[in-house]
């Protein structure tokens, strides 16, 4: 490349090519961003909702059915 003019154009052509590569990755970690805040979002609802199933199930009281394991056998055995 010994001619100014080429020279120049290539420049030109590689910069522009920089340019096109840097606004795709911005578009690019934007939809990042995006996704990953919406997926915060849902995994704090997620959390909130397991919290209070588990103050539910906390909060339950027990059934006066004894476990199998507990219940004497029938009286044939």
């Amino acid at each position: 490349m010994t001619d100014p003019a080429q020279a120049v154009q290539y420049c030109e052509q590689a910069i522009e090519d920089l340019q096109t590569k840097v606004a795709f990755q911005e578009h690019t970690i934007e939809l990042l961003n995006d996704a990953l805040t919406s997926q915060q979002h849902q995994i704090e609802k997620l959390e909130r909702q397991l919290r209070h199933v588990m103050d539910k199930v906390k909060a339950m009281q027990p059934s006066g059915i004894a476990k199998q394991s507990e219940e004497t056998p029938p009286p044939h055995y």
